[in-house]
């Protein structure tokens, strides 16, 4: 039971992420619900993604940054959600 809740709430956690890195290929305009998802979004992924920034700052490539931080945490947060699957269900 508490498994699951882990394993649904880790998930849902991914989805927002991923939902966070497709919101940055698009340009937002100040004041739209876009922005305004955008925003909760930054808010509830940013304490997590932090500091894996702080380890592993942006990588440019040509003249851009490259952030790399997101697919860490998501690789992370996957290797810790497997076991617990193929454990419990």
């Amino acid at each position: 039971m508490v498994a699951r809740i882990l394993v649904d709430l880790v998930q849902a956690y991914i989805v927002i992420l991923i939902v966070r890195a497709i919101l940055t290929w698009f340009p937002v305009s100040p004041g739209s619900a876009t922005y305004q998802l955008s925003h909760a979004l930054d808010k509830v992924t940013e304490p997590v993604l932090a500091p894996v920034r702080r380890i592993l700052p942006p990588m440019r490539v040509g003249g851009m940054g490259l952030d790399l931080s997101i697919i860490i945490v998501l690789l992370v947060l996957e290797l810790l959600v497997i076991p617990i699957i193929y454990r419990v269900f």
